[in-house]
């Protein structure tokens, strides 16, 4: 058994669940890890987007009831087929602009330095979305839930989601204080991001397993065995970060992960350029 193999499981894993739902780019932190650990190679790409899933799965047991709620009431409700609509309109910008540019951006962005660029920009969007967060909401007084949402707020929130296509933007941060910015209270934004994840993560992780099938990548069992660790870390640390996430918001602002993301991209870019750490290109 290959102990290093199953300790970067973990440490990946967690990462991906802690880092999914907080607007500080899990994909970002991926590469960034994964490089860090020289676990970027075929494997190490498959192993990440076979994780995501078990980040998704926390968010569907945490959310369950409502979730077989619009389930059981789609046929009934059109308040419940509203939240199917908004969360198919939301997805279709960035699931578009990723099919068709996907494979451009893998090959240019994929790599720490424009990642850690990403962190530091981000930070300065969500600074100027915090300061000016009152004054937006004021605007949109009328929506106290996702239930309240139109289908133009949802396609506003979607727009803003293919921001997320460069790594290290975020795609919860791109939604959460996209839809901020559209003048969504910081509660709502942030719950209709947890959904928005369902069919945007778990279409993208498909499309890529897809993709892993017709060139399949070949898994000893212990690399099969650090999958089912990874996938288990992953969807502990999500199911944590989201219930803690849906708390913290009621009473909380951004700015503290702004903070960390200007610190953590320094910290990547200050490693490269110093070459205390030999980043990939």
């Amino acid at each position: 058994m290959d102990l290093i193999l199953l300790l970067t499981a973990v440490i990946l894993g967690v990462v991906e669940g802690l880092t999914e739902f907080l607007p500080i780019s899990s994909t970002g932190h991926l590469i960034l890890v994964g490089d860090l650990f020289n676990f970027n190679d075929d494997r190490g790409k498959a192993f990440e987007i076979i994780i995501q899933f078990g980040a998704i799965l926390a968010v569907c047991w945490e959310f369950r009831q409502k979730l077989g709620k619009v389930a059981s009431s789609f046929g009934s409700s059109a308040l419940a087929r509203r939240f199917i609509a908004n969360l198919i309109i939301a997805s279709i910008p960035a699931m578009g602009l990723g099919f068709v540019f996907g494979k451009h951006i893998k090959a240019v962005l994929f790599s720490p330095i424009p990642v850690a660029s990403a962190f530091i920009i981000g930070a300065f969007i969500i600074f100027w979305a915090e300061r000016h967060q009152q004054k937006l909401v004021t605007s949109a007084t009328h929506i106290q839930s996702v239930d309240d949402l139109t289908p133009l707020d949802a396609l506003k929130v979607g727009i803003a989601q293919c921001a997320a296509l460069m790594p290290g933007t975020s795609r919860s941060g791109a939604t959460i204080i996209g839809g901020m910015l559209f003048g969504l209270p910081r509660a709502v934004a942030t719950e209709f991001s947890f959904f928005l994840a369902i069919p945007v993560i778990g279409g993208a992780t498909a499309y890529e397993l897809l993709k892993l099938w017709k060139a399949p990548v070949t898994f000893s069992g212990e690399y099969t065995l650090a999958i089912v660790v990874g996938f288990i870390a992953a969807f502990i640390s999500a199911f944590v970060c989201v219930r803690w996430l849906i708390h913290y918001v009621a009473h909380h602002n951004f700015i503290p992960f702004a903070w960390y993301r200007i610190a953590f991209g320094l910290l990547v870019l200050f490693t490269a350029y110093t070459g205390l750490i030999a980043w990939s290109h």
